[in-house]
């Protein structure tokens, strides 16, 4: 069985992308190291790219979106193997629904691609719980995609990090390829959140 783990910069992002925009569906693609074998039985996701929050499923800006960030993530020794959604739809976050077009085509690409769907419900503010948000699946043979037992936030205060992050609002300034599309001087790489990641994860760390 594949051992998942997120790094607090690839959890933070997905969390904070869906806490920007939850009366919307939002997706995005999930990076790790380029030397990662598709047969690996560890995956380790250290980054993430916010894709769309209004349109997830219009071919021709998915295109562009996933050419710009394949070419970056080369560069940078990183490569796509996983996608990420989340519904507008509180209880809807089924591994078994369509519209994975996305997460297929990467799996086309990386055998050990990864489908992760965010369980809104566990992030509702009125939901008190420590069960880790996220879904996680791989592709069958038969070209289904099958929940994974666990999967891992890394360091293990992480998500306490990413908690107080929400807490302060950060998910305000974080950039998806719809706000890139808008305006092209916005920085889909997200740097900033990145670095505000960082030094939230060092305290939480530390302490």
């Amino acid at each position: 069985m594949t051992e998942v783990k997120f790094s607090a910069r690839a959890y933070a992002k997905i969390i904070l992308h869906a806490s920007k925009y939850p009366h919307c569906a939002v997706n995005g693609v999930l990076l790790t190291q380029s030397q990662t074998s598709s047969k690996s039985k560890q995956i380790d996701f250290v980054d993430c790219i916010p894709l769309f929050h209004d349109c997830l499923y219009i071919a021709p800006m998915a295109e562009v979106a996933l050419t710009q960030i394949d070419n970056w993530a080369a560069n940078e020794g990183l490569t796509i193997a996983g996608y990420y959604t989340a519904s507008e739809n509180l209880r809807n976050n089924s591994i078994e629904r369509s519209n994975h077009r996305i997460a297929d085509k990467i799996a086309e690409n990386f055998s050990q691609a990864c489908l992760v769907v965010v369980d809104n419900y566990k992030l509702s503010p009125h939901q008190q719980t420590n069960d880790f948000p996220l879904k996680v699946a791989q592709q069958t043979a038969d070209g289904k995609w099958k929940q994974l037992e666990k999967a891992y936030v890394y360091p293990n205060d992480a998500a306490l990090a990413v908690a107080s992050l929400v807490r302060e609002k950060t998910q305000k300034t974080l950039i998806d390829f719809d706000n890139h599309l808008d305006n092209i001087q916005l920085d889909w790489t997200n740097k900033k959140i990145n670095s505000d990641v960082d030094e939230v994860v060092k305290l939480y760390v530390e302490e």
